[in-house]
């Protein structure tokens, strides 16, 4: 599924067509029929026959009339935000948030709650349903605009098996699915795909990378992941499994890590080893602000932020890690930008300073240079966020999945 730029072929099928025209009105907002025209390519009578049928939906709209050029002022056609609704859901290892967005990605509501996801998948299930309920109630709208719902889950998404999660990340989730139990509790179509990847697709929606193409997005939580956009889409590898940067070994010699192997990248920047990281060095920090306390990532953020010393070793730590698993991805993919999320990514500058000279001294010149190293703007809501995007741009480039639309 591209999420970003795509060529059509010249002559595109009755779906493609209708498909094509939907973007473009969804990219443009208002739009004249002749305009579609050019911009397709097509005749006038084609598009207004696809427009036609587009307005039967809800989705587009005649919105008024445009500027005239000498003749009669055209009617405009416009897409409406609010023809429909989505849910997405980010099923973290210890939490579960929901989001309820419009059609231009508007947060109508949201939810979030801690939850043992590792070892818990049944109450996982139940909190996913509660809290999607509690956003549609929220917004008390018509349940019936809701279009579908969109999961990202911490574990890598075979897309021809979608429902299955890998057994050594989530070994109590064998065997157990989500899928149908949404689509029965919702009567909506369901689309799932790894949380870095759908954090990818939220930055280059809404975020740091609207109009790049190429990016590495760096989900830094209880685990690390990575989604490669590539050409303006995910980049999933043979077996849907790309991304696994948390996985690569840094240290042979170094802690256990879930997936079996030692030394791994998470094992030193997730969240439970900076909080070990915090604990194990408090003795040479009597005055931080973190003595006396039960820390947890949200703390250890305030004190870096606050310009503790204790918090800004085990910050500048693991951006050293952090930066050496990056430099390897700048010199082999030369990426237009790389983005940090995830909870870590809150300390901003006080993780991208060192973050950024530890790359620079592990790159050649030309692809540190190339590549700009950023933090993600859109918190804790990013991943929810693109687990919905992921259900738009499927409506996008599936009209059907929008009430009413009919095509060949």
């Amino acid at each position: 599924m591209r999420y970003g730029k795509q060529t059509r072929p010249a002559v595109a099928t009755d779906r493609e067509l209708v498909s094509t025209v939907l973007e473009l009105v969804w990219k443009r907002r208002q739009i004249s029929r002749a305009e579609i025209a050019r911009q397709t390519g097509r005749s006038r009578s084609t598009i207004s026959e696809v427009v036609g049928q587009l307005l039967k939906t809800g989705p587009v709209a005649e919105v008024g009339s445009g500027e005239s050029r000498g003749g009669r002022r055209p009617i405009l056609v416009g897409f409406q935000d609010d023809a429909g609704v989505i849910l997405g859901v980010d099923i973290g290892a210890t939490h579960i948030s929901v989001i309820l967005t419009d059609l231009r990605g508007n947060v109508l509501a949201w939810r979030e709650r801690p939850h043992p996801v590792r070892r818990d998948p049944k109450g996982a299930d139940a909190l996913i349903t509660g809290l999607g309920e509690a956003c549609l109630h929220e917004w008390n709208g018509d349940r019936d605009r809701l279009m579908g719902i969109g999961v990202a889950v911490p574990s890598p998404v075979d897309p021809e098996s979608p429902d299955v999660v890998l057994d050594r990340i989530l070994p109590a989730w064998r065997g157990h699915g989500i899928l149908d139990r949404l689509r029965s509790v919702f009567d909506a179509p369901v689309f799932v795909d790894n949380d870095a990847n759908l954090g990818a697709v939220a930055e280059h929606w809404w975020g740091e990378a609207v109009g790049i193409d190429d990016f590495v997005y760096l989900k830094v939580a209880t685990g690390v992941g990575a989604g490669l956009m590539l050409g303006g889409e995910i980049y999933r590898g043979s077996t849907g499994v790309a991304g696994e940067i948390g996985h690569i070994a840094i240290d042979p010699n170094g802690p256990q890590c879930v997936c079996g192997n030692r030394g791994c990248l998470a094992t030193f920047v997730g969240t439970r080893h900076l909080v070990e990281r915090v604990r194990e060095l408090l003795p040479e920090h009597p005055r931080s602000i973190l003595a006396g306390t039960d820390p947890d990532i949200g703390m250890i953020e305030d004190a870096a932020l606050a310009d503790d010393a204790l918090a800004l070793r085990v910050v500048n730590e693991a951006a050293v890690h952090l930066g050496t698993v990056i430099a390897g991805v700048l010199n082999l993919m030369n990426p237009g930008s790389v983005i940090i999320g995830g909870s870590l990514a809150r300390a901003g500058d006080r993780l991208l300073t060192p973050l950024r000279e530890a790359v620079a001294s592990r790159t050649l010149v030309a692809s540190a240079a190339a590549s700009e190293i950023r933090a993600s703007e859109l918190g804790e809501r990013a991943t929810a966020l693109g687990a919905a995007t992921h259900v738009l741009v499927a409506a996008l480039a599936n009209p059907r999945l929008f009430p009413g639309v009919k095509t060949a």
